[in-house]
C-alpha cells in the first residue's frame, strides 16, 4: 500500500470521525450555550373541568367530612412478664350517622378490638364505644364524644332502587392511606357471601370500584352523593383489589343500625314458629321445598294468625302442619330464605304468608313480632 493513498484513508477516516462527533455533541453543546437562557415552558390553557369531574369532586368534598379513619388496638399479654398492654392491630373506615356522635362501620373491623380510635377528616381523634354489632350484616356502631364541631351526618339513599351499570363512589382509608376515593359502577346487585359464622351475607352490592383492606366500614355513594351501601369485602386471591368488591345495602343499614343505636342488638321480626332445617332439607329431597312449621309460640304471630303446626296424634301417627313456601313476594325454599325475607321488614308490619296446608296452598296475612 503506497504512503499517499493510505494518508488519505486515514485522513477520510478522521474527517467522517469528527462529523460524527460534532453532530452527536451537538445537542450538548447547545444545551451548555444555551442553557443560561433556560426559561420555564409556557402553559397551556386548561378550559373547564369537564362536568363528569366536577360530580366527582363535589361527590368527594361534600362527604369527605363525614368519613372517619378508625385503627384499633388488640389486649396482648406479655408472656415473660405477664403484663397486659393495648397493641395497634389494624385500621379500616368508617362515616358519621347522626349529629349524636354515632359512627358506622363493618363489624370485622372492631369484632377482635379491644379500643378503637375515631380520627376526622380535621385531624382530631376520639375514643370509640361500642354501641352494638350485627355479626350477620357485618355492622357495628360506635359512639364518640364529640363537642363542639361537629361533622354533619353522611346523606343517606336508597338501594332497592339501585340498577346495574351506576356510577358509584368509594371513600375510605385503603392500606392507611387516609380518604381516598375510587369510582366504579354498579356490577351486580344482590350477591351473597358466607360470613365468619358460615351464615351467608344476602342481597350485597357487587361493585368494580377499587376496594382495598382499609376501606371496610367506609362508604359506597351514588351519583348524588347518597350513602347507598358500606363496603365490606372484595374478592381477591391476592388480598388486593380485583375489581371484585361488595356492600351491605344501604336499605338494611337503615334497618339495622337504628335497633343497634336503641338496644344494643338487631332483633329481626319473627313468626313465632319452630323450625328445623334438617327437616326441611329432607322434605326438599323428596320434592316438597319450604319451612315446616313445627311448633307455634301460643302468643306469637302464628298462632294469632291461625297456622297450625305439625303434631303427634293419639294414635302416634304424625300431621304435618302448615308449610311455609313464600312471604310477601319472596319465594321460600328453606330456612335461610325464610330468614333472608323476613330482615326485608320490621316488627309490626303485616305481610301475605303462601302455605300449602292438606295439599292446598292458602294466603294468610301475618303480623310480625319482635324477637326481644
Amino acid at each position: 500500500m503506497n504512503a499517499p493513498f493510505f494518508t488519505r484513508v486515514v485522513s477520510v477516516t478522521a474527517a467522517a470521525l469528527l462529523v460524527v462527533a460534532a453532530w452527536q455533541s451537538f445537542p450538548i453543546l447547545s444545551a451548555i450555550m444555551l442553557g443560561r437562557f433556560a426559561e420555564p415552558r409556557t402553559v397551556a390553557p386548561r378550559g373547564d373541568l369537564a362536568a363528569s369531574e366536577q360530580s366527582s369532586i363535589a361527590i368527594f368534598e361534600t362527604a369527605r367530612d363525614s368519613v372517619v379513619f378508625i385503627t384499633t388496638a388488640e389486649r396482648v399479654v406479655d408472656p415473660w412478664t405477664r403484663n397486659a398492654y393495648d397493641a395497634p392491630s389494624g385500621s379500616g373506615s368508617g362515616f358519621v350517622w347522626d349529629e349524636l356522635g354515632h359512627v358506622v362501620t363493618n363489624n370485622h373491623v372492631i369484632a377482635a378490638a379491644s379500643g378503637a380510635i375515631v380520627r376526622l377528616a380535621d385531624g382530631r381523634a376520639f375514643p370509640a364505644r361500642l354501641v352494638g354489632r350485627a355479626p350477620e350484616h357485618d355492622l357495628a356502631v360506635l359512639h364518640i364524644g364529640v363537642g363542639a364541631g361537629r361533622p354533619a351526618p353522611i346523606s343517606v339513599g336508597t338501594s332497592r332502587d339501585l340498577r346495574v351499570g351506576q356510577n358509584v363512589f368509594a371513600i375510605g382509608n385503603p392500606f392507611g392511606l387516609d380518604w381516598t376515593m375510587t369510582t366504579g359502577i354498579v356490577s351486580a346487585l344482590n350477591r351473597e357471601l358466607p360470613d365468619d359464622g358460615g351464615r351467608p351475607i344476602r342481597g350485597l352490592i357487587q361493585t368494580d370500584a377499587a376496594i382495598n383492606p382499609g376501606n371496610s366500614g367506609g362508604p359506597l355513594l351514588d351519583s348524588a352523593g347518597r350513602l347507598i351501601g358500606v363496603n365490606t369485602a372484595i374478592y381477591s386471591p391476592s388480598g388486593g383489589s380485583a375489581g371484585i368488591g361488595f356492600a351491605v345495602p344501604v336499605d338494611t343499614v337503615n334497618r339495622v343500625v337504628p335497633q343497634l343505636i336503641a338496644r344494643g342488638r338487631y332483633a329481626p321480626p319473627n313468626l313465632g314458629i319452630q323450625v328445623d332445617p334438617r327437616v326441611d332439607a329432607a322434605l326438599a329431597g323428596n320434592g316438597a321445598a319450604g319451612v315446616l312449621v313445627l311448633g307455634i309460640d301460643p302468643k306469637g304471630p302464628a298462632a294469632q294468625a291461625g297456622l297450625i303446626p305439625t303434631r303427634v296424634v293419639s294414635d302416634g301417627r304424625i300431621v304435618v302442619g302448615d308449610r311455609i313456601i313464600g312471604l310477601g313476594d319472596s319465594k321460600i325454599d328453606d330456612t335461610s330464605d325464610l330468614i333472608a325475607a323476613l330482615e326485608r321488614y320490621i316488627p309490626g308490619n303485616t305481610v301475605d304468608l303462601l302455605i300449602t296446608r292438606g295439599g292446598q296452598q292458602l294466603r294468610v296475612a301475618i303480623a310480625l313480632g319482635s324477637s326481644s
